[in-house]
């Protein structure tokens, strides 16, 4: 066995170095994973490990090379290649095809898109404003055809990344749009009619959560602020059609058929799994539900015995032959980490905590820590933040989840077929909901609710898994105790090493530049601590800001100095990631010559009082900052450089210096020049 295991860790090693890219790298971790997982179990033979680990790695095989990709015919095809390094050039253009969804605002209220179905493709529908179409309708679009923009830096989301998850490759500025007919769509329009009685009754975050309960946060708009507590309170699944809702669902019909003979009962639990995935949509998450609740059934219906872990396998590889492009799906990921936890972890977990609990505390404690457990390395891998709370919220909101998704069932039931009970239903859960969101607020308003350890490398993930496995397995009733004993030293070892180089690697002095447009932000870091300029105060900056500092682990900024002489759009908003803001105010700058904004190992200096040349220092660290050319004028001609060029560590232009700017540049390494036409793009750049 020593010799199949080896093999595996040097294959891991070898993957987590490859240049795959992150997305695949995930996609390894999960195949291997699994297959350590089965690894580690003596009652495997290494014959049957080494067979199950082929197969785990060509499923992972198909699904790469299943992901989507633009045909010959898709509208992107009809661009010219040539133009920005960006968005590429545009065309006019006419579209014709189907609906996917109802139109969706965009952030901030701006405009609504909608993915739209053609022939041979999909593109995206951008409108001004909400026209009033609806799932499955046909129309006629003609405007400006482009390719949508990426990401401007990894660890912020991009539209080209996420139309990409979708299939979907090209966008539609419309223009004029005109309809060409309203195919019958009964299922839309009963979520849609469940989703507003809803909505109605309890209002946006009561209605929104309680329409969640029962058609998932993916097809009900919940508002941003009750999903952002969820998510920090560690209570997200709950929004998410999943597992859960399917169980408590089965649970209540098969309650009500318990009795009944065979074919009433495999019509009730048949039907109320058809109606889940009708009502919530073929998300990853609900297929996988479902797939496994039947398959479940019907092997206990059988009257053999069910291998639980078995069946995950089955369902997962089933799940990928059918739709490859799930296998880079979070959700799915996610899924089937957290599902793969309760099988092997919370029952041995509930025995341990039996031993010091009441039976009942041990089980309510044993599931929502095998599955955040299980899920840690992928929320390292994906977010870097982990909700700190997210065991204790679990425990305290599990009284209200049941009902309230039983409740929520009811409503909806009621709201297309006994609309008289809808308010009688509404005045006994609205309540409960409003006090399940509090407390999904009051964990996530606790200190360190997410404990922000920054994206993680997928080798260093990898490691931490591997040295996780050993504590999460149950026990082998065939001696595997030794064996046990001897794995759970090293993965702590393990895991210990890992976080301590994680963290060591962004202890350094290090500047990070984002360039989106004139959206740029320079954040600058000093061991643990970091600081923030932007030249934008909008909304959109401010929420870049706040997932950087959630990908790099930064809990809030020491100080943020904001350029831009438009007042902030959301102060609140910026108020939340520093205690310390300093904008421009009345047409004066921020700061004038001979005052600092500082910390530890931090600062700024203004370098001239008619512009706003900067001298940024971040430890041993100092960058002269020119946002535009008053800024570079002033600079160069007031005599007040930042000392000769070997004393700056770099300098940053705002704008696309031109040639004869270019030649009066101080003599500085080009790694140490950025403009926005420099090639540097984003990245960390290190002392």
């Amino acid at each position: 066995m020593a010799a199949p295991l080896l093999s595996l860790v040097l294959l891991a090693l070898a993957i987590g170095v490859l240049p795959l890219g992150l997305p695949l790298q995930a996609a390894a971790l999960a195949a291997l994973l699994l297959t350590s997982l089965l690894l580690l179990r003596r009652s495997w033979s290494a014959g049957r490990c080494l067979a199950v680990a082929l197969v785990l790695l060509l499923a992972w095989g198909w699904g790469l090379r299943g992901q989507p990709q633009p045909g010959p015919q898709d509208p992107v095809q009809r661009i010219p290649a040539t133009g920005s390094a960006i968005t590429g050039n545009t065309v006019v253009a006419e579209l014709r095809g189907q609906l996917l969804s109802d139109p969706q605002p965009g952030q901030q209220g701006q405009g609504c898109r909608v993915l739209l179905q053609l022939q041979n493709g999909r593109s995206e529908l951008l409108f001004p404003s909400c026209p009033p179409l609806r799932q499955g309708w046909r129309l006629a679009a003609e405007g400006t055809l482009q390719r949508p923009q990426p990401a401007p830096h990894p660890l912020l989301p991009g539209s080209a990344e996420r139309l990409a998850r979708s299939g979907c490759w090209s966008q539609l500025k419309v223009e004029h749009w005109r309809l060409l007919s309203r195919p019958a769509t009964p299922i839309a329009d009963l979520r849609r009619r469940m989703a507003t009685a809803l909505l109605s009754a309890g209002g946006p975050d009561a209605g929104g959560v309680l329409a969640a309960l029962v058609l998932g946060s993916a097809v009900v708009p919940v508002p941003a602020a009750v999903r952002e507590a969820f998510r920090a309170a560690g209570l997200s699944h709950a929004l998410a059609a999943s597992g859960f809702h399917l169980t408590v669902l089965l649970g209540a019909v098969m309650a009500i058929g318990r009795f009944a003979p065979r074919p009433v009962r495999w019509g009730l639990a048949l039907g109320a799994m058809a109606l889940f995935l009708l009502l919530a949509g073929p998300q990853p998450s609900v297929v996988r539900a479902v797939a496994m609740g039947a398959m479940a059934f019907l092997v206990q219906e059988s009257g053999r015995r069910i291998r639980p872990l078995g069946v995950l396998l089955l369902c997962v590889l089933l799940m990928l032959l059918a739709a490859p492009a799930w296998l880079l799906d979070v959700g799915f990921q996610l899924s089937v980490a957290a599902t793969a936890g309760l099988l092997l972890s919370a029952g041995p977990m509930e025995a341990w905590l039996g031993r010091y609990l009441p039976g009942w505390a041990a089980g309510a404690i044993a599931v929502p820590l095998a599955a955040s457990l299980w899920t840690l390395p992928l929320q390292l891998l994906h977010f870097g933040a982990l909700p700190l709370y997210a065991v204790p919220a679990n425990l305290l909101a599990a009284p209200l989840l049941t009902p309230l998704t039983l409740g929520a069932m009811g409503m909806a039931v009621a709201a297309v077929s006994l609309p008289a009970l809808l308010p009688p239903l509404a005045w006994a859960l609205v309540p409960l909901t409003h006090l399940f969101i509090a407390l999904a607020r009051a964990a996530a308003a606790l200190p360190l609710a997410q404990w922000q350890l920054g994206r993680m490398l997928p080798l260093a993930v990898l490691l931490l898994s591997l040295g996780l496995l050993p504590w999460l397995l149950p026990r082998s009733d065939n001696g595997g105790g030794d064996r046990r004993r001897l794995l759970r030293p090293c993965g702590a070892a393990l895991m210990a090493v890992v976080l301590v180089l994680h963290l060591a690697g962004l202890a350094g002095d290090q500047l990070l530049l984002v360039h989106n447009g004139s959206r740029d932000l320079l954040l600058a870091r000093h061991g643990s601590r970091g600081a923030l300029i932007s030249r934008r105060a909008d909304g959109v900056s401010c929420r870049h800001a706040a997932q950087l500092a959630l990908g790099l682990g930064i809990q809030r900024y020491d100080w943020i100095l904001l350029l831009d002489p438009v007042a902030a759009e959301q102060p609140g908003c910026w108020s939340r990631l520093t205690p310390t803001l300093l904008a421009q105010q009345d047409g004066s700058p921020p700061l004038s010559t001979g005052q600092r904004l500082a910390s530890p190992g931090l600062a700024v200096t203004p370098l001239a009082d008619d512009s706003q040349a900067l001298l940024l220092q971040a430890g041993r660290q100092r960058w002269a900052l020119l946002p535009d050319r008053q800024a570079w004028w002033s600079w160069s001609r007031s005599g007040r450089n930042p000392g000769p060029a070997s004393d700056l560590h770099g300098l940053w232009l705002g704008f696309r210096p031109s040639a004869a700017e270019r030649r009066r540049l101080p003599p500085l390494p080009p790694e140490r020049l950025w403009w926005p036409a420099a090639g540097s793009g984003s990245g960390w750049r290190l002392a």
